[in-house]
Parts: structure tokens; C-alpha cells; sequence
């Protein structure tokens, strides 16, 4: 598909232009904090180095100014356990050197009851863990430019047995709790707002997000499997009760290339609930998808970013995918126009010029499965209830940007289910 080049000048004038919001919002003012002394700090640093398997590092309340890293490398059974979200908090304003704030490597690590401010890089990241769980974690950034903030806040990647609960992730230029690469995932109980996508599954198999809020982000909720990583795609997640709420939030990520995967995040349009790219075997049940002013739920192929579609173990196309029992209210004025995808969705869907979508079907699929969409062939199943009344589009983009048609029938993706098994549960315990 040949990217969107440009707007219809008509409806510019008709709706004047597209406005996201911004925000700065932090869950408590970590300035009222008593601030630590270099030794203070400096014990900090020394029990992260000093650390000896089976350790619990303590960190008693205050403001630490940090640096350095804290990292643990290649440690088992550890815990880092702060005294509460607003009592320590760890700031790497000044750090010089390295990306993340905190950097785990290892297995079975607990982190929890802290905050983590203003990491340049990610704020806690987890790599080649095996069992980590982020338990009362707050990330965020206290920067006005936005655009300067760090990549990904909670930041688990090549990881087994992932346990997020009651976390919060505000303001990263990319992901707010992001799960990479990694397999037996639970995301509960947290809160994402002020991000470009508040929590996103990538290349990720059995992962279960639940009882999670997602507010304010530019997109709320990401299931994608993306090309040319280490783990190709990832399969079998379940998206149920969460609240994805006015993710209309400006999107202020910075794009890091042209070549696949550099700027995927960058082309999410501001008002998106849910968005599935590439993605396979998902079941998303029970959510309250609320005022996103684009549409509630995309579901897309890779082919809509107009990236290279070829890579080794990868299918380009989103496929079983089960939508069933959600709520939807689509009142919050008009799809963003600053994104292609917006743009799509705002001048071509089925329902008329500007209006925010319920559902969106990118209408790409696997002809060497059928030659006819309609047949159903990527196993796209809607059992709405009130399916009458929600506005769904399903586009045909196959003949290039100046031909594109929309279709509001969804009669082809309603009289079917897909089942997806995680056991999540069982392997991870709750």
C-alpha cells in the first residue's frame, strides 16, 4: 500500500484542524521529598554491585539523585524493595552515562514499592530474565519536552514468566509498560496514562492483560508483532476488563529510521483504543473502550505501514482474532488528522466524512487462503453485542490510495469464535 500523501482540502475546512491533548500529569509531587546525601545514595549503588544471590536490597525513603546505573548482573533471586511509590524515589536526572535507569539481568527478581524518574534511556529494563516481577513501580518523566523523554518505562524484553501488577507508567516517547520478546505474561492492576502507547505486547506468546487502566495515551492498548527481531511472532494473548479511555493524547515520538520497525510507534494516530499489528491469536473481551476520538479497535496488517512485509518465521498478516462483549462509546469529537492512519479512517471509512470508527478492519489478507475476503480467510470474529449499532469499516486498500472503498457490512467476521488458550495463570501464578 502507497502511504497517504495528503488530506482532502475540504475536509480541512469543514472541521477545521485535529487537536490532541498533552499532558505532564504526575501521580504525587516527589519534590516534597527529603533529599538524600552522596553517602546515602552511594550505599544504594554498592548494594546493587554487592549483591549476592538470594539478597533483598533494601531502599529506605527519600529522594535519591543518582548518577550512575544501578544494574544486577546475572543474579538470582533478588529483591529490590523500596519503602512505597511516594516515599523512594530514584532520580537519574544527572546521569551521564548509560541508557536505562535500572538495568536486571538474571532470575527471579522481585522490584517493587519505588519510583523511577527520568531516566534517559528506558526506566527499568529486564533482559534474559527468567521470572521478574514489577510490583508497585512507578516510571515517569518530569521533562516539559516530551519529545526528550526516555523510550519505555517498564521495559521487560527477552524475558520468561513476566509479572506487572498495580505499576504505573507515565510519559515515555514510546511505550509506558512494554513486553518484548518474551513469553508467560501477566499485565494487572496498573495504570498507563500520558504516553505514546500506554502498554504494548510485542513478538510476546501466552500473555494476559487484565483489570488495567489506559488513559490519555495516544494509543492504549498494543498487540504487534514486527519484523527482523530475535523472537519472530508472537501469538496467544487475552485483552479483558481493562478501562481504555480517552487515549487522545498528541503523539510525540521520535522516529529513530526509515527501515522496518524504526517508525512504527510515530505513525500511531492520537484517539486509538486498541490496536492489533500483525498480530495473532488474540481475544479481547470485557473492556470498557471509551471516548478514543479515531476508533475504539484497529485491526491491522503490516502491510498498512508500507515497510518491507518479507522476514524469516513472520507473517505480515493479523489473524484469529476473537472480539467479544466490550463496551464502546465513540463521542469524543473527530479522528485525528496528523497520522496516514488517521487520516484513512477520518475521510474514507463507511460511515461518512470525520467520524470516529467503533471498529476498524484493514481488509488485508492471505489470498493464498482464499481469493475472497469475505470468506473470512484471516479468522476475524465480532460478537459485539448491539453490533448494529457500532460503526465498523472494513477498507479495501488493494488498488492504491486513489481508489479506496470502505464496506460498513461485518456480516463476514460475526458468526465465528477463536479460541485462545494462555494458562498464563497456571505457569506464573496469581
Amino acid at each position: 500500500m502507497k502511504r497517504l500523501k495528503y488530506l482532502a482540502l475540504f475536509l480541512i475546512l469543514s472541521i477545521g484542524f485535529s487537536c490532541s491533548s498533552s499532558s505532564n500529569e504526575q501521580t504525587f509531587d516527589s519534590s516534597e521529598l527529603p533529599r538524600m546525601i552522596l553517602e546515602q545514595t552511594e550505599k544504594v549503588i554498592e548494594d546493587f554491585i554487592m549483591a549476592k544471590d538470594g539478597a533483598t536490597i533494601e531502599i529506605p525513603a527519600g529522594f535519591y539523585e543518582l548518577s550512575t546505573q544501578l544494574i544486577l548482573d546475572n543474579k538470582s533471586n533478588i529483591t529490590i524493595q523500596g519503602a512505597g511509590m511516594k516515599q523512594t524515589v530514584l532520580s537519574f536526572k544527572d546521569l551521564k552515562t548509560g541508557g536505562e535507569g535500572i538495568k536486571l539481568v538474571g532470575n527471579n527478581i522481585t522490584i517493587q514499592d519505588l519510583t523511577i524518574e527520568d531516566a534517559p534511556g528506558d526506566g527499568v529494563k529486564a533482559q534474559h530474565v527468567d521470572g521478574i516481577t514489577f510490583r508497585r513501580i512507578n516510571v515517569t518523566w518530569t521533562n516539559g519536552d516530551k519529545s526528550k523523554n526516555g523510550t519505555y518505562a517498564i521495559y521487560p524484553v527477552q524475558c520468561k514468566n513476566v509479572m506487572i501488577d498495580e505499576c504505573i507508567a507515565s510519559h515515555s516517547r514510546d511505550a509506558g509498560i512494554y513486553v518484548g520478546q518474551s513469553e508467560n505474561i501477566i499485565v494487572k492492576n496498573s495504570l498507563a496514562f500520558g504516553n505514546v502507547a500506554g502498554i504494548e505486547i510485542e513478538n510476546c506468546d501466552n500473555a494476559e492483560v487484565f483489570n488495567n487502566v489506559a488513559r490519555n495515551n495516544s494509543g492504549g492498548i498494543l498487540v504487534f508483532n514486527l519484523p527482523g527481531l530475535p523472537k519472530a511472532d508472537g501469538a496467544k494473548t487475552k485483552i479483558y476488563d481493562n478501562d481504555i479511555i480517552e487515549n487522545n493524547h498528541e503523539n510525540f515520538a521520535t522516529a529513530i529510521g526509515e527501515g522496518p520497525n524504526g517508525n512504527t510507534v510515530t505513525m500511531i494516530p492520537p484517539g486509538s483504543g486498541l490496536i492489533l499489528l500483525a498480530a495473532k491469536e488474540v481475544e479481547i473481551y470485557n473492556n470498557r473502550i471509551l471516548r478514543n476520538k479515531t476508533t475504539g479497535v484497529a485491526i491491522a496488517s503490516y502491510q498498512i505501514t508500507g515497510f518491507p512485509t518479507e522476514a524469516p518465521n513472520w507473517s505480515p498478516f493479523t489473524s484469529d482474532i476473537y472480539i467479544h462483549d466490550n463496551e464502546y462509546d465513540r463521542t469524543k469529537g473527530f479522528p485525528d488528522l496528523t497520522r496516514e492512519l488517521g487520516q484513512l479512517i477520518s475521510i474514507y471509512n463507511a460511515h461518512g466524512k470525520a467520524k470516529t470508527q467503533d471498529i476498524i478492519y484493514d481488509g488485508f489478507w492471505d489470498e493464498s487462503i482464499s481469493k475472497d475476503v469475505t470468506t473470512n480467510p484471516m479468522r476475524i470474529c465480532l460478537s459485539e453485542k448491539g453490533m448494529e449499532d457500532l460503526f465498523f469499516t472494513r477498507f479495501d486498500l488493494s488498488k492504491g490510495e486513489d481508489n479506496i472503498k470502505a464496506f460498513k457490512d461485518a456480516t463476514p467476521f460475526k458468526n465465528c469464535t477463536v479460541t485462545v488458550n494462555t494458562n498464563v495463570s497456571a505457569i506464573i501464578g496469581m
